[in-house]
């Protein structure tokens, strides 16, 4: 009778568990397919935020349009490269990821802003960001400018060059 009551309770509490937090795992979920990541990811950045701030970002997630996933992964790239791993390996895993999911490498002032909006528990510096920014898209976008065949041996033979 006692294993009963214990199955009872633990099976509530699972579904209770699973009810409350099945937006932020929605929105968790939205975010690593696409960008084909671990969600733990996702999941740490949302537990730093806090639960107000964590609170928004899944709202903001569940609008699932493209626009909110390629912010959202902005967000990501930024708390994961400026704040928890600032190392070239990180930062060159986290541009390679957006590339392969397709969405924008290059960060904006709207992804600073809201990167400081939604990670705002972690007090963090304003300048700080955008001095970030500003570093990686210099980083990044020097190397795209060059066109497609800037970092591979493609050679054109009779003068031609490619079109942009």
């Amino acid at each position: 009778m006692i294993w009963l009551i214990l199955a009872t309770l633990v099976v509530v509490f699972l579904i209770g568990f699973r009810i409350v937090n099945s937006d932020s795992r929605r929105a968790s979920q939205a975010l690593t397919k696409r960008l084909n990541i671990e969600p733990v990811y996702v999941e740490s950045m949302i537990s730093q935020m806090g639960k107000t701030a964590g609170g928004e970002f899944v709202s903001y997630l569940l609008q699932n349009s493209e626009a909110h996933i390629g912010n959202a992964a902005g967000v990501l790239l930024i708390y994961q490269t400026c704040i928890v791993d600032e190392s070239e390996e990180s930062l060159v895993f986290w541009h390679s990821v957006l590339g392969k999911a397709r969405l924008p490498t290059e960060l904006t002032h709207k992804h600073v802003r809201l990167a400081l909006s939604f990670l705002r528990e972690l007090e963090p510096e304003a300048n700080e960001f955008a001095a970030f920014r500003q570093r990686y898209n210099a980083r990044f976008t020097a190397i795209s400018d060059m066109g497609p065949a800037a970092n591979s041996n493609v050679f054109y033979m009779d003068g031609a060059s490619p079109k942009h």
